[in-house]
């Protein structure tokens, strides 16, 4: 019957110890690069900001990449929050619409698109 009790209480007592849970995802952002009639767009520099006020100076980038040959971004290890976001190529960008993406899900895949004109 001690043994009994001792296993239980170890057993309570471990339990107590486990903090949250560890994130088996990392949360990541997958942008869809589109021109103004919905083709892909390759080379377009993405760059995030964590605010509006970096955003409109263009400073403290939270991460930058280029879209690859299928117009694709991938950004990993980001926060669960929004993000402003500005994409170029040549002269086209996305002012005027798509400045910001919602709130990212923590621990999975999310996803966007950007076009751009």
């Amino acid at each position: 019957m001690k043994s009994l009790l001792f296993i239980l209480f170890v057993a309570t007592t471990s339990f107590s110890f486990v903090s949250q849970p560890t994130q088996i995802f990392n949360t990541s952002l997958t942008i869809t690069v589109r021109d103004e009639v919905g083709n892909t767009v390759s080379d377009a520099e993405v760059k995030l900001f964590k605010n509006e006020q970096d955003y409109l100076k263009e400073e403290n980038v939270v991460m930058e990449a280029t879209s690859d040959a299928k117009g694709l971004v991938k950004l990993k290890k980001l926060e669960g929050i929004s993000y402003y976001v500005i994409v170029r190529k040549a002269d086209k960008d996305n002012s005027g619409g798509g400045e910001i993406i919602g709130k990212l899900e923590e621990g999975k895949f999310n996803k966007a698109t950007i076009v751009i004109q």
